[in-house]
């Protein structure tokens, strides 16, 4: 059965048709559509949508907040990305799992796959947690 998004309350992966399809403690998913206006020159989905698709993941991994709770945010300290196969398909799904938390300081990681069978990219990243105002 489909269960609704999560509501992602960012303008810029919204612009790319990001959506939030899973979230809960320390994990997240995140599914882009591949489309024309996401490839490089060689007609394979560009590496910085990719890069984009993983920080995302990785970062909502350590942001979640149950129902009633306040909202968490957080900035990209660090982020290293390996690419390793081409993304050709329908859509990439990146996935965020956090690794370890301290009270300003997160670290997770993320895997991108395309139409949910093909690993293309792997990546570590190190978060601060921000003040709201």
């Amino acid at each position: 059965m489909d269960h609704p998004d999560f509501p992602i309350d960012n303008p810029f992966l919204e612009s790319l048709g990001v959506r939030l399809t899973q979230w809960r403690d320390g994990y997240a998913e995140l599914t882009m559509p591949i489309d024309a206006s996401k490839l490089n020159r060689q007609g394979v989905l560009q590496g910085g949508a990719i890069a984009t698709l993983l920080d995302a993941a990785a970062g909502y991994a350590g942001l979640y907040a149950a129902p009633g709770q306040a909202s968490r945010h957080a900035f990209t300290l660090s982020l290293t990305t390996n690419y390793l196969d081409k993304g050709l398909g329908e859509s990439v799904t990146a996935k965020g799992f956090l690794e370890r938390q301290g009270r300003s300081i997160f670290f997770s990681r993320g895997e991108a796959w395309v139409d949910g069978k093909l690993l293309i990219a792997s990546a570590q990243g190190t978060f601060k947690y921000s003040k709201t105002a």
